[in-house]
């Protein structure tokens, strides 16, 4: 099952991340309120993603878990700038 939640992850961040909120509380335990998991939904998936799943296992203080957040930062980026580069060709 978890490799499963992988590929959907790799491939659609925002399906697994509402996958995520349904059917497990580790969206509830990481963030206090509904309103920064929903931003993060709409502008940042992957970091969004990747954050519940480090605070939930590894902890906020693990320099790892940070780098594995920076790397969903950078994928979302890359995200948008194909994005904006398809459409001035």
């Amino acid at each position: 099952m978890p490799c499963l939640f992988a590929i959907i992850g790799a491939f659609a961040p925002r399906l697994a991340f509402i996958l995520l909120w349904i059917f497990t509380p580790l969206v509830s335990r990481v963030f206090g309120n509904i309103v920064l998991p929903i931003l993060g939904f709409i502008f940042l998936p992957f970091t969004t993603l990747f954050y519940v799943l480090v605070a939930s296992s590894l902890g906020q203080n693990n320099i790892w878990g940070w780098l594995l957040i920076l790397i969903g930062f950078l994928l979302d980026l890359r995200s948008y700038s194909d994005i904006n580069s398809g459409r001035q060709k």
